[in-house]
């Protein structure tokens, strides 16, 4: 898993909707670490507005399949959108 450094500290501010985007990409590469199913060693995951962005490659189209329906069942999450190779 890739992981980016997160960028806010502190309080959430008065305006923000919905959980902070580092703590949805934390709990959508665990969900994908934990499933067995899939080698998200190469996968990178971030979050804007709700929106999931999953990168890197996985080891076949079935792994991208199950990566971004997992990926959809963590809650939170609005949107999936998979730029995933496989091979």
């Amino acid at each position: 898993m890739v992981f980016k450094e997160g960028t806010f500290h502190g309080e959430v501010p008065e305006h923000f909707d919905g959980p902070h985007p580092a703590l949805l990409e934390t709990a959508v590469a665990d969900a994908l670490a934990a499933a067995g199913t899939i080698d998200p060693s190469d996968v990178a995951v971030t979050c804007e507005n709700g929106t999931v962005f999953l990168t890197g490659r996985v080891g076949s189209l079935e792994e991208i399949e199950r990566a971004v329906a997992i990926a959809a069942s963590v809650a939170g999450v609005r949107a999936v959108e998979s730029k995933l190779s496989a091979g």
